[in-house]
Protein backbone atom coordinates (compact mmCIF):
# COMPACT_ATOMS: atom_id res chain seq x y z
CA UNK A 1 0.00 0.00 0.00
CA UNK A 2 1.44 3.49 -0.80
CA UNK A 3 1.41 6.03 1.51
CA UNK A 4 -0.22 9.42 0.36
CA UNK A 5 1.79 11.82 1.12
CA UNK A 6 0.11 15.86 0.67
CA UNK A 7 3.06 18.05 -0.12
CA UNK A 8 2.33 21.78 -0.76
CA UNK A 9 2.86 22.67 -4.48
CA UNK A 10 6.36 25.04 -4.58
CA UNK A 11 4.40 27.68 -6.14
CA UNK A 12 2.39 27.95 -3.20
CA UNK A 13 5.15 27.94 0.14
CA UNK A 14 5.28 30.89 1.76
CA UNK A 15 8.58 32.27 2.07
CA UNK A 16 9.63 35.10 4.21
CA UNK A 17 10.76 37.90 2.55
CA UNK A 18 12.65 39.78 5.76
CA UNK A 19 16.33 39.31 6.07
CA UNK A 20 17.70 37.80 9.13
CA UNK A 21 19.82 38.96 11.56
CA UNK A 22 22.12 38.17 14.46
CA UNK A 23 21.77 39.67 18.06
CA UNK A 24 24.79 39.71 19.83
CA UNK A 25 23.94 41.21 23.13
CA UNK A 26 26.59 42.40 25.43
CA UNK A 27 26.53 41.69 29.00
CA UNK A 28 26.93 43.59 31.34
CA UNK A 29 25.36 46.51 29.95
CA UNK A 30 22.99 49.63 31.21
CA UNK A 31 22.07 51.33 34.31
CA UNK A 32 25.23 51.00 36.88
CA UNK A 33 24.84 51.12 40.88
CA UNK A 34 25.63 54.53 40.91
CA UNK A 35 23.02 55.32 38.44
CA UNK A 36 20.62 53.30 40.23
CA UNK A 37 21.01 55.22 43.17
CA UNK A 38 20.95 58.64 41.80
CA UNK A 39 17.57 58.21 40.12
CA UNK A 40 16.39 56.50 43.26
CA UNK A 41 17.38 59.48 45.42
CA UNK A 42 14.88 61.79 43.22
CA UNK A 43 11.98 59.47 43.57
CA UNK A 44 12.60 59.22 47.41
CA UNK A 45 12.81 63.07 47.82
CA UNK A 46 9.67 63.42 45.69
CA UNK A 47 7.84 60.63 48.17
CA UNK A 48 9.23 62.78 51.07
CA UNK A 49 8.60 65.99 49.81
CA UNK A 50 6.10 66.03 46.82
CA UNK A 51 6.83 68.02 43.62
CA UNK A 52 8.41 69.98 42.59
CA UNK A 53 12.20 68.66 43.23
CA UNK A 54 14.82 70.34 41.46
CA UNK A 55 17.68 68.66 40.48
CA UNK A 56 20.63 70.75 39.53
CA UNK A 57 22.33 69.62 35.80
CA UNK A 58 21.10 65.94 34.54
CA UNK A 59 20.84 63.59 37.62
CA UNK A 60 22.54 61.18 34.59
CA UNK A 61 23.26 62.16 31.04
CA UNK A 62 20.16 60.27 29.65
CA UNK A 63 17.24 62.07 28.57
CA UNK A 64 15.45 59.29 28.58
CA UNK A 65 15.65 59.42 32.55
CA UNK A 66 15.02 63.39 32.42
CA UNK A 67 12.17 62.95 30.93
CA UNK A 68 10.52 59.70 33.04
CA UNK A 69 11.45 62.03 36.43
CA UNK A 70 9.91 65.44 34.97
CA UNK A 71 7.11 63.23 34.40
CA UNK A 72 7.06 62.50 38.02
CA UNK A 73 7.57 65.74 39.13
CA UNK A 74 11.03 66.72 38.57
CA UNK A 75 12.60 70.10 37.66
CA UNK A 76 15.77 70.20 35.97
CA UNK A 77 18.04 73.25 36.42
CA UNK A 78 21.16 74.60 35.08
CA UNK A 79 22.12 76.16 38.30
CA UNK A 80 21.22 77.23 41.50
CA UNK A 81 20.09 80.76 40.64
CA UNK A 82 17.04 79.01 39.26
CA UNK A 83 15.72 77.19 42.02
CA UNK A 84 13.38 79.31 44.49
CA UNK A 85 14.41 80.25 48.14
CA UNK A 86 14.04 77.01 50.64
CA UNK A 87 12.97 74.87 47.71
CA UNK A 88 14.47 71.56 47.75
CA UNK A 89 17.53 70.63 45.62
CA UNK A 90 19.52 67.70 44.39
CA UNK A 91 22.68 67.59 42.91
CA UNK A 92 23.47 65.18 39.93
CA UNK A 93 25.58 61.84 40.20
CA UNK A 94 28.78 63.87 38.46
CA UNK A 95 29.31 65.39 41.52
CA UNK A 96 29.69 69.23 42.40
CA UNK A 97 32.31 71.59 44.05
CA UNK A 98 31.95 72.31 47.52
CA UNK A 99 31.44 75.96 46.39
CA UNK A 100 28.30 74.36 45.15
CA UNK A 101 27.16 73.20 47.80
CA UNK A 102 28.13 76.26 50.10
CA UNK A 103 25.95 78.34 48.10
CA UNK A 104 22.96 76.04 48.64
CA UNK A 105 23.03 76.42 51.91
CA UNK A 106 23.31 79.86 52.21
CA UNK A 107 20.26 79.79 50.28
CA UNK A 108 18.74 77.71 52.45
CA UNK A 109 18.20 75.23 49.96
CA UNK A 110 17.46 72.01 51.06
CA UNK A 111 19.88 70.12 49.27
CA UNK A 112 20.81 66.60 48.85
CA UNK A 113 23.96 65.25 47.21
CA UNK A 114 23.57 61.95 44.70
CA UNK A 115 27.17 62.20 43.92
CA UNK A 116 27.98 58.36 42.82
CA UNK A 117 30.40 57.12 45.32
CA UNK A 118 33.07 56.26 43.15
CA UNK A 119 33.40 60.32 42.07
CA UNK A 120 33.19 61.14 45.67
CA UNK A 121 36.18 58.79 46.41
CA UNK A 122 37.91 60.67 43.34
CA UNK A 123 37.14 63.53 45.55
CA UNK A 124 38.63 62.43 48.56
CA UNK A 125 41.61 61.08 47.02
CA UNK A 126 42.60 64.57 45.64
CA UNK A 127 42.20 66.60 48.30
CA UNK A 128 43.90 63.91 50.68
CA UNK A 129 46.95 64.52 47.70
CA UNK A 130 46.92 67.94 48.13
CA UNK A 131 47.39 68.01 51.56
CA UNK A 132 50.27 65.92 51.31
CA UNK A 133 52.10 68.81 49.41
CA UNK A 134 51.26 67.11 45.89
CA UNK A 135 49.57 68.53 42.87
CA UNK A 136 47.01 66.87 40.74
CA UNK A 137 47.10 66.07 37.14
CA UNK A 138 43.32 64.87 36.23
CA UNK A 139 43.14 62.67 33.72
CA UNK A 140 39.72 62.99 31.54
CA UNK A 141 37.62 65.16 29.61
CA UNK A 142 37.82 69.21 30.78
CA UNK A 143 34.33 70.35 31.04
CA UNK A 144 32.96 67.62 31.66
CA UNK A 145 30.76 67.99 34.83
CA UNK A 146 32.37 64.94 36.74
CA UNK A 147 36.03 66.64 36.05
CA UNK A 148 34.38 70.31 36.98
CA UNK A 149 33.24 69.33 40.17
CA UNK A 150 36.67 67.48 41.13
CA UNK A 151 38.58 70.48 40.12
CA UNK A 152 36.36 72.71 42.59
CA UNK A 153 37.81 70.18 45.86
CA UNK A 154 40.87 72.24 44.95
CA UNK A 155 42.72 75.79 44.71
CA UNK A 156 42.77 77.49 41.34
CA UNK A 157 46.31 76.04 40.67
CA UNK A 158 46.30 72.96 42.17
CA UNK A 159 45.19 70.54 39.66
CA UNK A 160 45.55 70.61 35.83
CA UNK A 161 43.33 68.75 33.56
CA UNK A 162 45.03 66.62 30.16
CA UNK A 163 43.27 63.75 28.02
CA UNK A 164 46.04 62.95 25.66
CA UNK A 165 49.97 62.24 26.03
CA UNK A 166 50.97 64.91 24.07
CA UNK A 167 49.86 67.30 26.82
CA UNK A 168 52.06 66.62 29.56
CA UNK A 169 55.30 68.15 28.86
CA UNK A 170 53.31 71.63 28.27
CA UNK A 171 52.41 71.36 32.24
CA UNK A 172 53.51 74.03 34.45
CA UNK A 173 55.09 71.54 36.61
CA UNK A 174 59.12 70.24 37.55
CA UNK A 175 59.69 67.59 36.14
CA UNK A 176 60.93 66.13 40.01
CA UNK A 177 58.02 67.74 41.91
CA UNK A 178 55.68 65.76 44.12
CA UNK A 179 52.58 64.95 41.61
CA UNK A 180 49.50 62.59 42.13
CA UNK A 181 47.19 61.67 39.56
CA UNK A 182 43.65 60.74 39.05
CA UNK A 183 41.10 59.71 36.32
CA UNK A 184 37.45 60.50 35.13
CA UNK A 185 35.33 57.17 36.33
CA UNK A 186 33.72 57.05 32.84
CA UNK A 187 37.64 57.38 31.00
CA UNK A 188 38.59 55.00 28.41
CA UNK A 189 40.32 52.39 30.52
CA UNK A 190 43.06 51.91 27.26
CA UNK A 191 43.71 55.90 26.77
CA UNK A 192 43.99 56.27 30.71
CA UNK A 193 47.18 53.13 30.72
CA UNK A 194 48.58 55.21 27.99
CA UNK A 195 48.94 58.67 29.79
CA UNK A 196 49.47 57.28 33.61
CA UNK A 197 52.42 55.49 31.56
CA UNK A 198 53.76 58.62 30.36
CA UNK A 199 53.09 60.70 33.34
CA UNK A 200 55.28 57.60 35.17
CA UNK A 201 57.75 58.60 32.51
CA UNK A 202 58.12 62.21 33.19
CA UNK A 203 57.47 62.76 36.64
CA UNK A 204 60.05 61.04 38.70
CA UNK A 205 57.72 61.23 41.70
CA UNK A 206 54.32 60.26 40.55
CA UNK A 207 52.03 58.50 43.09
CA UNK A 208 48.10 57.17 41.82
CA UNK A 209 45.25 55.90 43.58
CA UNK A 210 45.42 52.81 45.67
CA UNK A 211 42.74 51.44 42.99
CA UNK A 212 41.52 52.26 40.03
CA UNK A 213 39.53 55.34 39.57
CA UNK A 214 38.01 54.02 36.38
CA UNK A 215 34.87 52.81 37.89
CA UNK A 216 34.07 48.78 37.68
CA UNK A 217 31.03 49.43 35.54
CA UNK A 218 32.62 51.43 32.66
CA UNK A 219 35.50 49.00 32.95
CA UNK A 220 33.13 45.72 32.67
CA UNK A 221 30.64 47.74 29.93
CA UNK A 222 34.16 48.41 28.06
CA UNK A 223 35.54 45.02 28.28
CA UNK A 224 32.07 43.46 26.79
CA UNK A 225 31.75 45.83 24.45
CA UNK A 226 35.74 45.15 23.03
CA UNK A 227 34.98 41.32 23.22
CA UNK A 228 31.37 41.90 20.96
CA UNK A 229 32.65 43.98 18.72
CA UNK A 230 35.41 41.54 17.64
CA UNK A 231 32.49 39.31 16.48
CA UNK A 232 29.95 41.48 15.02
CA UNK A 233 29.82 42.98 11.24
CA UNK A 234 28.01 46.24 12.90
CA UNK A 235 27.75 47.75 16.44
CA UNK A 236 24.73 50.11 17.75
CA UNK A 237 25.58 51.66 21.44
CA UNK A 238 22.22 52.69 22.72
CA UNK A 239 23.05 55.73 24.60
CA UNK A 240 23.53 59.68 23.97
CA UNK A 241 26.31 61.77 22.15
CA UNK A 242 26.70 63.97 25.37
CA UNK A 243 27.44 60.89 27.71
CA UNK A 244 30.70 60.41 28.20
CA UNK A 245 30.60 56.60 29.06
CA UNK A 246 28.72 56.11 25.89
CA UNK A 247 31.06 57.85 23.84
CA UNK A 248 33.82 55.83 25.28
CA UNK A 249 31.93 52.55 24.54
CA UNK A 250 31.67 54.02 20.71
CA UNK A 251 35.29 54.42 20.70
CA UNK A 252 35.70 51.26 21.74
CA UNK A 253 33.63 49.09 19.64
CA UNK A 254 34.70 51.28 16.71
CA UNK A 255 38.54 50.14 17.01
CA UNK A 256 36.59 46.88 16.54
CA UNK A 257 33.95 46.83 14.42
CA UNK A 258 34.11 50.21 12.04
CA UNK A 259 30.39 49.66 11.01
CA UNK A 260 29.52 51.23 14.45
CA UNK A 261 26.69 53.73 15.84
CA UNK A 262 25.62 55.80 18.67
CA UNK A 263 22.43 55.88 19.27
CA UNK A 264 20.21 57.41 22.34
CA UNK A 265 16.68 55.13 20.47
CA UNK A 266 15.54 53.78 17.64
CA UNK A 267 14.52 56.94 15.74
CA UNK A 268 18.43 57.54 15.91
CA UNK A 269 19.59 54.26 13.71
CA UNK A 270 20.91 54.36 10.51
CA UNK A 271 19.91 51.58 8.91
CA UNK A 272 21.64 51.52 6.07
CA UNK A 273 24.69 50.39 8.55
CA UNK A 274 22.80 46.91 9.45
CA UNK A 275 23.82 44.57 6.88
CA UNK A 276 21.02 41.81 6.10
CA UNK A 277 21.71 38.57 7.70
CA UNK A 278 24.67 39.91 9.18
CA UNK A 279 25.56 40.12 13.09
CA UNK A 280 24.56 42.79 14.99
CA UNK A 281 26.34 43.66 18.27
CA UNK A 282 24.19 45.88 20.74
CA UNK A 283 25.53 47.65 24.31
CA UNK A 284 24.20 50.58 26.09
CA UNK A 285 26.20 53.18 28.51
CA UNK A 286 25.79 53.40 32.46
CA UNK A 287 23.17 55.98 32.39
CA UNK A 288 20.79 53.93 29.46
CA UNK A 289 17.29 52.34 30.71
CA UNK A 290 17.37 48.86 29.39
CA UNK A 291 13.53 50.11 28.23
CA UNK A 292 15.96 51.91 25.39
CA UNK A 293 17.89 48.64 24.36
CA UNK A 294 13.78 47.00 24.06
CA UNK A 295 12.99 49.93 21.84
CA UNK A 296 15.70 49.41 19.37
CA UNK A 297 15.31 45.86 19.60
CA UNK A 298 11.61 46.41 18.79
CA UNK A 299 12.28 48.21 16.04
CA UNK A 300 14.89 45.58 14.19
CA UNK A 301 11.90 42.88 15.05
CA UNK A 302 10.02 45.24 12.60
CA UNK A 303 12.64 44.52 9.97
CA UNK A 304 14.54 41.37 10.36
CA UNK A 305 14.09 38.04 11.32
CA UNK A 306 16.35 37.86 14.50
CA UNK A 307 18.45 35.48 16.44
CA UNK A 308 19.22 36.90 19.99
CA UNK A 309 22.09 36.31 21.99
CA UNK A 310 22.80 37.01 25.23
CA UNK A 311 26.94 36.86 25.75
CA UNK A 312 27.89 35.75 28.76
CA UNK A 313 29.81 38.75 31.15
CA UNK A 314 30.68 38.92 34.75
CA UNK A 315 27.82 39.38 37.43
CA UNK A 316 27.68 43.15 38.92
CA UNK A 317 26.58 42.50 42.31
CA UNK A 318 27.52 46.06 43.22
CA UNK A 319 24.94 47.77 44.99
CA UNK A 320 25.08 51.32 46.71
CA UNK A 321 23.43 52.30 49.77
CA UNK A 322 20.51 54.56 49.20
CA UNK A 323 21.12 58.26 50.19
CA UNK A 324 18.91 59.13 53.12
CA UNK A 325 15.72 61.38 52.59
CA UNK A 326 14.36 62.56 55.46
Amino acid sequence: MTENLTTTPPSNRVKSARAGLTVLLASPRGFCAGVVRAIDAVRDALRVYGPPVHVRRPIVHNLEVVRMLEAEGAIFVEELDDVPNGAVVLFSAHGVAPAVAAEARRRGLIAYDAVCPLVAKVHREVERHYRNGRRVVLVGHEGHPEIAGTLGHLPRAGAFVINDPSQIPALPLRREEPVAYAVQTTYSVDDAALIVTALAAHFSDLVGPSSSDICYATSNRQAAVRSMAAQADTVIIVGESFSSNARRLAEVAAEYCPQMQLAASSDDINWRLIPPDGTLGISSAASTPERSVEDVIDALRQRYDLDIQDLAGPVEDTVFKRMPVI
